[in-house]
């Protein structure tokens, strides 16, 4: 049995420089990517807490006027 590979001077027999900037390069993107999500799911969690806390009827602990920076709400 003849293997191929073995005297093969071949530069696609070593991963090499590209494969290291597709692997690094992917886990820039995913860091990136899992930091952005971790964001989303931060405001979704406050969110369907304060509407749950709405729905109870204990009120909500942030409100959607406290959040923002226009002054005290009218009413």
């Amino acid at each position: 049995m003849t293997v191929l590979a073995a005297g093969s001077p071949s530069a696609f027999d070593q991963p090499g420089t590209l494969g290291f900037l597709v692997v690094f390069g992917l886990g820039v993107i995913l860091f990136f990517l899992f930091r952005s999500m971790s964001k989303h799911l931060r405001k979704v969690n406050e969110t369907a807490a304060d509407d749950e806390a709405v729905a109870d009827g204990r009120g909500a602990t942030v409100t959607a006027a406290s959040r923002s920076d226009d002054g005290p709400a009218a009413g």
